[in-house]
């Protein structure tokens, strides 16, 4: 009798743990949050940037220098953000965007989108 409890219980156990696994699926709601790009140490990172049509990509200043975020064709452009402020730009068309700080322009970036 005590073998048949112990059975029993592993398989209780083992189907707790199978369970605790389940493979988890974020809702749509859940997965179209911006994709980020951090501006630090006088750098756009990561770049280039690659995103789904539609998504919306926010640019955060972790500097304590103000930056800037402006395409090279124009289709955005941020006005100076100080530490810790952001800017969002939603990408609709696949493309490749480049853009720059316009007060440090060695600092570019590119978004690609799919």
């Amino acid at each position: 009798m005590n073998v048949r409890r112990t059975q029993l219980l592993l398989t209780a156990i083992g189907m707790l743990v199978l369970g605790a696994m389940e493979v988890y699926v974020p809702s749509v709601a859940e997965t179209t949050d911006p994709a980020k790009i951090v501006v630090k140490d006088f750098m756009f990172n990561p770049t280039p940037l690659t995103v789904k049509a539609g998504a919306t990509v926010t640019w955060t200043n972790m500097d304590d220098e103000p930056h800037t975020v402006v395409s090279d064709t124009g289709e955005f452009k941020s006005g100076g953000m100080d530490t810790n402020e952001s800017f969002s730009h939603k990408f609709d068309k696949p493309g490749t965007y480049h853009f720059t700080c316009s007060i440090h322009p060695r600092m570019v970036g590119t978004v690609v989108v799919q």
